[in-house]
């Protein structure tokens, strides 16, 4: 066996470590939940301390997808708190759990989301991740949800929730855009290597227009 082989063979034997480890976990979650999330919550905490971001996506990662197999609102409050990460990796894990909790429980998920938009402030990386996530679930409270990102003080948060609306397409929901028309708070849009500053009140105009062209004449 050469050292490829013998490199497979262990990254392998790892994952049904991790595997067995997990599965042993969720069980003891199904007897001990609070116990178990206690553990999660802390360990969240630690893990974004961290100095080496490469350990810290490690745990964040693995503890969202433990959280994902729990259900209850201290559960999304948790998954939330791994979303608001300056690490990319475990931002999608945390997403992706949270997404699939929106789509059988989105009351749920709602109420964790109300939740975060008053208790997390300025420079928050989940309340500007919260509306790409939720613009994807088949519920009529979306709308309602987005509408309350434009109110948070957050220039990136009200900008991504500008976004979405945008996404969904629906004109109604100009009249929230209505005041941001001469916002001059300022959002950082696009990746690290193509970013663009714009101001709110901008993004809201040029919303509100393309909002206003999916209308019918009938309308």
């Amino acid at each position: 066996m050469n050292d490829i082989e013998t490199s497979l063979e262990a990254l392998f034997s790892a994952e049904r470590e991790s595997r067995r480890i997990h599965d042993e976990l969720t069980k003891h979650a199904a007897k001990t939940r609070d116990l178990v999330l206690g553990a999660l919550v802390h360990a969240i905490a630690a893990a974004k301390e961290l100095e080496d971001e490469a350990e810290g996506a490690v745990r964040l990662v693995a503890a969202a997808r433990l959280l994902g197999e729990l259900d209850g609102d201290d559960v999304v409050d948790a998954l939330i708190d791994v979303l608001d990460s300056d690490l990319p990796e475990a931002r999608s894990e945390a997403g992706e759990q949270l997404q699939g909790l929106a789509y059988d429980r989105f009351k749920e998920v709602a109420l964790g989301v109300e939740r975060a938009l008053a208790r997390l402030g300025e420079g928050s990386a989940a309340l500007v991740e919260l509306p790409y996530l939720l613009v994807d679930i088949p519920e009529g409270g979306v709308v309602k949800l987005l509408g309350m990102f434009l109110q948070h003080v957050d220039a990136d948060a009200v900008a991504a929730a500008i976004e979405t609306l945008v996404i969904l397409g629906d004109a109604s929901v100009t009249k929230f855009l209505l005041p941001l028309q001469g916002d001059k708070r300022v959002s950082v849009l696009g990746e690290d290597d193509e970013q663009s500053e714009v101001t709110v009140g901008e993004l809201a105009m040029e919303a509100i227009e393309l909002l206003r062209q999916n209308e019918s004449p009938s309308e």
